[in-house]
């Protein structure tokens, strides 16, 4: 069985992915499994563990980080073993190393992949973007994405986003939803499968990087 293709969207919140899934999950040449950070937080997690991989940088839950790499490693393990059954899989994350101390925990879950058709894409939007067009109704949240104006500054968890979800620096594929609607990035990422796969792809690279320093 051919395994099916994984697309790991990583980006800012608000930025985007989840339209790119929903574009991807319309088109009928594929099965594509939604398994991102959505998903992960909409109901498998206890309320007392949340947001579990959603967690924002900056170190704000401390008690939640040991519980990461095994969340990130469960997720990764059923990203593989969906492909390896011949499905589709795409996962909106925010990988970011930006927590009270480095876990290392993107170059662990690129070695799960090893083997799979699995691509890296960066989803980017201006902050200014984000800030001006897109709003979010969390309770406990609902100003961090408030609509922008000239006299509200871009809050610092929007900042930190904006730096951090980035800076491990390497992509197979990067995206600007600014300029690219949903549609046209789904096809970019279907385009670049048809291309072929450029070896060592970025999850390959990150495999290979040393262990995180304690």
């Amino acid at each position: 069985m051919r395994p099916g293709r994984i697309v790991v969207l990583n980006g800012a919140p608000r930025s985007g992915k989840s339209s790119i899934v929903k574009a991807l999950q319309a088109r009928e040449d594929g099965i594509w499994i939604n398994l991102g950070v959505d998903t992960h937080m909409a109901g498998m997690l206890p309320p007392r563990l949340s947001p579990g991989i959603g967690l924002r940088p900056g170190g704000e839950r401390p008690d939640l980080e040991p519980l990461l790499p095994r969340l990130y490693d469960a997720l990764y393990e059923s990203i593989a073993a969906h492909s390896r059954l011949g499905l589709d899989v795409v996962a909106d994350l925010g990988h970011h190393d930006a927590h009270s101390q480095p876990l290392g925990i993107l170059a662990d879950c690129a070695q799960r992949l090893g083997g799979l058709p699995a691509l890296l894409v960066g989803v980017h939007c201006p902050v200014d973007v984000i800030m001006a067009r897109r709003e979010i109704a969390v309770p406990g949240r609902e100003t961090l994405y408030a609509r922008g104006s000239a006299t509200i500054p871009v809050p610092e968890p929007v900042k930190r986003w904006q730096s951090d979800v980035h800076a491990h620096g390497i992509y197979d594929l990067e995206l600007d939803t600014s300029v690219l609607t949903p549609e046209q990035s789904a096809a970019a990422i279907l385009a670049h499968f048809e291309r072929g796969l450029s070896h060592p792809t970025a999850f390959e690279q990150l495999a290979n990087r040393p262990p995180a320093a304690p």
